[in-house]
This record gives C-alpha cells, structure tokens and sequence, in this order.
C-alpha cells in the first residue's frame, strides 16, 4: 500500500474532529486537500475509509482497523524525532481532556497533588464535550478522558478494542438561584421554574443544552450563554438568571449562590468516569490516575 505520513496524519486528524473541515482547520490545509489525502488512502487501500453522514463523518470498519495502526506508527515518529532531536526524558507526559463541570474542583486538586508526589510528569489537558473526547481517545491524541454519562451508563461507545472505563463518582445535579430567590425554601416546583430566565451553555451539534433542567416543560427562556461553569455561576451571583450545576461543584460556589432543587421533577444524576485506550499504562498515566482517584474519593465523602 502506497500510504504517506501526511494522510496518516490527516486520517487521525479527520477521525478526532469529525468532519474534513474541523480537520482542515485543524491542520492548516484547504478542505479540498482534506479530501484529496482521504481519497487517496481509500484507493491505497482498496476500503471505504469513512462514512458520510449529514453533519460529518465516522469511521469505517476499515477506518478504524487503519487509525489503530496509524497511531501507533506516528507516535514512533514523534519518539524517534524525539530522541534524534536529543530531547531528554523527563518522567513522561500525559495528554488529559475532561468535560467543564470535572475541572474547576476534580482536575485542578488532581493536578495539585500530582505536582507535589511526581513533579518530574508533565500534564496537557483540553477541556472538550464527551462525543470530542471519545473520538481524540480513539485517534491517539488523548491518553486519559473524565467523561460523564446517566443511568444506565452504557460503554462510551461501540468500537473495538472497548475503552477501558473506571468509574470516580457520582454526582446529581442542582440548581443554581440568586441568594434572594425562592424564600430560602429548600426547593422549587417546575412550574416555578418556566417563569424564569436561564443561562446555558451555547448549543453544540453532539451534545445537549447544558444549564436547563433535563425535561422542564415549556420552552425555556435563555437570555445568557456561556460555556463555563464559573462564569454561569457569577452570573447567577449577578441575578441574571439561574442554571443547573453538578454538585461536584459545592465548593466553587462563588458568595450569592445558594443551591436548591426542583420537588416535583425526576432526580438527575450523573457518574464521572475516567476512560482510556486499552493496553499497558505508562506509569507517568499510572501516577495521574492515582492523583484524579484519590480526589475522587475524597469529593465523595
């Protein structure tokens, strides 16, 4: 098979971001160039690489079986330019990617202790949605992902080998409210809720409106959009609005936030889990891991 670095390359870069354009961006390539590298290693290869699909693409059978090999052998480049280059070892690197609600408390204590027991381990985070994080974990550019999921808590997801999954915590959602609202009562009802103004996250193609209560009836009023927990949370403090919260968060609520929850809706709640590629773990991972368990155990007490 007639198959160059530059597709390899591209073929990771497509699978992470899911479609050719995020890639071309990515990359700094034309989406024309995308296509032509993509086209190019079909017809080396003799195999549908991707299928097409409104909104993006997805791999193949073949596609994934080519990604697998594709990681492994542009992870050896990148060691051995490395190691010609006379880069030093410097107890390891470990590329971590987390949804938003995981990284004002979970990952910042995580990373803390981790400075302090193994300071010799270099640590890359990308904060990502769940579905973003999945594909970067199956093209080899994450090592480590916190991911969150509902009951039942299926396997992230269906491709071979499976994503090994270790469940941290878990954790239920509340709502956020100004320090004046609801007369210090514990709770609220739903049809309380329809009459206010919320702050949300902005909506993405592959996941949920984040800050609206899942199943309020009616159509919310969203007058304020943000990506960040904290900055939701300020505006909260500001009176703006309200927004839902993990309760992972309890000790990042900034003076003019109080938490109640609605009485007549159905409980929400999540699990925070920390996957990985199947395989040996490196110990610089082993050490990061050891660091994201042990805050988590002690967030659940």
């Amino acid at each position: 098979m007639d198959i160059t670095v530059v597709g390899l390359r591209v073929l990771r870069e497509v699978a992470e971001r899911g479609t050719f354009t995020a890639a071309a961006q990515a990359l700094g390539y034309t989406q024309s160039a995308v296509s032509r590298q993509v086209a190019g290693l079909e017809q080396a290869t003799g195999s549908r690489l991707f299928d097409r699909y409104p909104g993006g693409v997805r791999l193949t059978t073949a596609g994934r079986v080519l990604l697998r090999h594709a990681v492994t052998a542009l992870d050896a480049l990148a060691a051995a330019d490395r190691e010609l280059s006379g880069a030093q070892d410097d107890g390891g690197h470990v590329r971590l990617g987390f949804i938003p609600a995981a990284a004002a408390v979970l990952v910042a204590r995580a990373l803390a202790t981790l400075g302090r027991e193994s300071p010799r381990v270099r640590v890359t985070t990308r904060e990502g949605t769940t579905p973003s994080l999945l594909r970067a974990l199956r093209a080899g550019t994450l090592d480590l992902a916190l991911l969150s999921s509902r009951p039942p808590h299926r396997a992230p997801d269906a491709d071979d080998p499976p994503l090994h999954t270790e469940p941290l915590l878990e954790d239920r959602l509340v709502l956020a409210v100004p320090a004046d609202r609801f007369a210090d009562r514990a709770g609220v009802t739903a049809r309380e809720l329809a009459d206010e103004t919320w702050i949300a996250g902005p909506a993405v193609d592959d996941e949920p409106l984040l800050g609206i209560w899942p199943g309020l009836p009616g159509r919310p009023r969203v007058h304020h959009a943000a990506r960040d927990w904290l900055t939701k949370l300020h505006l909260v403090a500001a009176g703006a609005g309200i927004t839902t919260v993990p309760s992972l968060l309890l000790s990042a609520i900034p003076p003019g936030v109080r938490l109640i929850t609605p009485d007549d809706l159905p409980e929400e709640r999540r699990r925070i889990s920390l996957v990985r590629s199947p395989g040996p773990t490196p110990p610089a991972t082993a050490a990061l891991t050891r660091a994201l368990r042990d805050q988590a155990s002690l967030l659940a007490d």
